[in-house]
């Protein structure tokens, strides 16, 4: 709890007393106090509200879109993964605030000081997405137990505890002396294919999974389509932020695209999967399996996608952590606007 302690009575006597300006410019210091702690107070919940709730927006965005794309009614899929996103990426602040605290300080900042209230939000809201996930069937709850799942091995040691317990083995199996299982989080390109993965699975298999809708050997190509192109798109989509914190991973030893090629290398990596995700829209056209509508709105997400990418090194941190997902939301707008 905050430690809230009574000013001595002469603090009182002065704080009923008319502020005097105490600086040159005429702004009295507790002011000038007052404001700059008010407004470090609405950055570090700005970075918040940017962050976890952010992405659970846009997470359930996708899903909608996903709806769309494969003709099924609309269920609770949307809400369902929205807990779930806010769940994990608030859980994933909290167990790495300290090291993010170079590449987003106020996002740190907020994670270090209600770290167990975010952990008690993120349990409270994963629970939500089980309970939903329950009422929808044994596909459903599945489906939800495996965003956590992979972000157990993603983001927490206990790969690394497993490699602990199996390295004392070396003395009976010499191979295994040398035993070190990283976490997934520190391994080049697995650590964003598995959150690419992760998502893809999410977003495109929930409105089957909650709608209890079979995938029939008819929606089989829309089905794999939309799950590469999100696939795709969600790779570039945590590669990107990653130019950001690009001195933040190389000090950790977190080797990422910017850190291993360089910033301009990697834009040209990206530009590479986003014309792959390109192709993949082609596909569904020629195939015939989305709507006109839907295979708009998703080009129009990809536009941004490339145009962020392409300002990647230009974009400020806060802005860059938030614009690659953005292009989720002018796709859900393009959408609404055509119709599915």
């Amino acid at each position: 709890m905050t430690d809230v302690r009574r000013r001595p009575a002469a603090d009182d006597t002065m704080a009923n007393e008319p502020i005097r300006p105490s600086t040159s410019d005429g702004t009295a210091e507790q002011s000038r106090s007052h404001a700059t702690t008010a407004a470090g107070t609405r950055r570090r919940v700005g970075a918040f509200a940017t962050a976890a709730p952010f992405t659970a927006v846009v997470a359930a965005v996708e899903v909608a879109i996903a709806t769309a794309a494969l003709g099924v009614p609309l269920s609770t899929a949307p809400v369902a993964v929205g807990l779930v996103a806010f769940s994990v990426y608030a859980a994933d602040h909290v167990a790495d605030a300290e090291g993010d605290v170079g590449s987003t300080p106020a996002r740190a900042q907020f994670a270090l000081r209600y770290g167990d209230q975010l952990m008690v939000a993120a349990a409270l809201s994963y629970g939500l997405a089980v309970a939903l996930a329950v009422g929808a069937g044994p596909a459903a709850l599945a489906l939800v137990l495996v965003p956590g799942a992979v972000w157990v091995g993603y983001a927490t040691d206990w790969l690394p505890t497993v490699g602990g317990l199996a390295a004392p083995l070396g003395d009976r199996v010499p191979r295994l002396g040398g035993v070190s299982v990283p976490r997934l989080k520190d391994v080049f390109l697995l650590n964003s294919a598995a959150v690419a993965l992760a998502w893809a699975v999410a977003v495109v298999a929930a409105p089957l999974a909650f709608a209890r809708v079979p995938v029939e050997p008819a929606h089989a190509p829309t089905v794999a389509l939309l799950f590469a192109y999100v696939a795709a798109r969600s790779f570039v989509d945590v590669e990107v932020p990653n130019v950001r914190d690009v001195a933040a991973d190389a000090a950790q030893g977190v080797s990422t695209l910017p850190v291993v090629y360089g910033v301009a290398e990697t834009r040209r990596i990206l530009f590479a999967v986003d014309g792959v995700a390109a192709g993949l829209l082609v596909a569904l056209v020629a195939t015939d399996a989305a709507s006109g509508s839907v295979v708009a709105a998703l080009a129009a997400g990809l536009g941004v996608s490339v145009a962020v990418t392409a300002l990647a090194d230009r974009l400020d941190g806060s802005t860059l952590g938030v614009a690659p997902d953005c292009s989720y939301l002018v796709a859900g707008a393009v959408l609404l606007a055509l119709g599915p």
